[in-house]
Parts: structure tokens; sequence; C-alpha cells
């Protein structure tokens, strides 16, 4: 599954060297994080998210019927979460309270 998302993903982006997918196994079933370029974000999501559904219906498809369930999950660029953790902003509002 991680190599189906990974071709798909590659095949939708300007990027495909930032395409990243992490497996993860958890308690429901298998999660397969999609980490993709920030200009990206848009092509793999698409309007109203149509695009991120049809994904997650070729991974669902491709599912084995007695395997666990796989679920993709499309993860905020890694550059933003990095600006999420440490944001001046957030220090400036703290000292203002």
């Amino acid at each position: 599954m991680q190599e189906l998302l990974t071709f798909v993903a590659k095949s939708l982006v300007d990027h495909p060297e930032q395409v990243r997918v992490q497996k993860t196994e958890g308690p429901e079933g298998t999660i397969l994080e999609l980490n993709v370029a920030e200009e990206d974000m848009g092509k793999v999501i698409g309007k109203q998210g149509r695009i991120a559904k049809a994904i997650r219906s070729v991974v669902k498809a491709a599912t084995p019927k007695d395997g666990a369930h796989v679920f993709v999950e499309i993860q905020r660029p890694l550059e933003e979460l990095a600006e999420d953790v440490i944001s001046p902003d957030d220090s400036a509002e703290e000292d203002a309270e």
C-alpha cells in the first residue's frame, strides 16, 4: 500500500522528490501518513477534498478484503509544522496577558 500511495502522490505533484509516506501500525489498522511540499498540497487535496477522497478510495480498493483497515492521512508540510512549534507571535501574545 505504501508503494501505491507513493506512486499516486508522485504522479500528482510538481515536486515528487519531496513526497514522503510513513507507515504506522495502529490498533484499528495501518495508517499511511502522506507528506508533500507546501506548494503541492492543493494538488493532493483538490477542490473540496475530491482528490484526497479519490486517493483514499484507490488505496482502499487495493487493500485485501480480509486485511486490516488502511487509513490515509494527509499531513501538513514539515515546514509549517516547524513554524507552529516555535512561532514568535505566540510568545508576544503570552507576554501581553
